[in-house]
């Protein structure tokens, strides 16, 4: 079975299948961009089958994708605001963390949209909070692309030391995961306690 998944990340469509899940899961938190893209990394690293073409190939793709997913989500949001802003109100949790985030964001917390590319639905809050609170695109733009970038390259370097650590298994690829929820753990954890100004 690790071959078939093997010859499955090592194929060209992977690409369109990171790009999709990494796009989407601005929208759709619950998608395995990350472990998509990890496993990617991992595998390849571990067959040696990703050479530095391909090793840039993915963290273009991945850091792309998540670029795009941001303004499209910050578009729709600066967009229809208010419409966004009332089902937020309908969720109590939600609500607050949409204040506390839109006011660092107001603030121009440029910081902040990097750390929170790495937190569970960070992303998304982050995102709809900037174009719910009219930041000009010049302003988050940048930003956005550095969390790409960020996100990519850590993925993409924990899938690609946990191939060449532990080899095409499982393990590897969990221990990379493990990787990366970490740092999501961390920055969450930041997020709550304010450590953005």
């Amino acid at each position: 079975m690790l071959e078939q998944v093997s010859s499955l990340l090592s194929s060209p469509w992977v690409y369109a299948l990171i790009a999709s899940s990494v796009l989407l899961d601005v929208f759709l938190p619950v998608l395995p961009s990350g472990a998509l893209v990890i496993a990617a990394a991992s595998t390849g690293a571990a067959g040696h089958a990703l050479r530095l073409g391909e090793f840039a190939a993915l963290l273009i793709c991945a850091a792309g994708a998540s670029c795009l997913g941001d303004m499209a989500a910050f578009r729709l949001a600066r967009r229809g605001g208010d419409c966004l802003v009332r089902r937020l109100d309908r969720s109590r949790k939600l609500s607050a963390a949409q204040e506390r985030i839109g006011e660092a964001v107001r603030r121009g917390g440029g910081p902040l949209v990097v750390l929170a590319r790495f937190a569970p639905a960070g992303r998304s809050v982050v995102s709809l909070g900037a174009g719910v609170a009219h930041r000009r695109t010049a302003e988050f733009l940048p930003w956005s692309a550095l969390a790409g970038i960020a996100w990519a390259g850590y993925s993409v370097g924990v899938g690609y030391l946990g191939g060449r650590w532990f080899g095409a298994t499982w393990f590897g690829t969990t221990a990379s995961f493990a990787a990366l929820v970490c740092a999501g753990g961390v920055a969450a954890r930041s997020l709550r306690q304010g450590a953005i100004p």
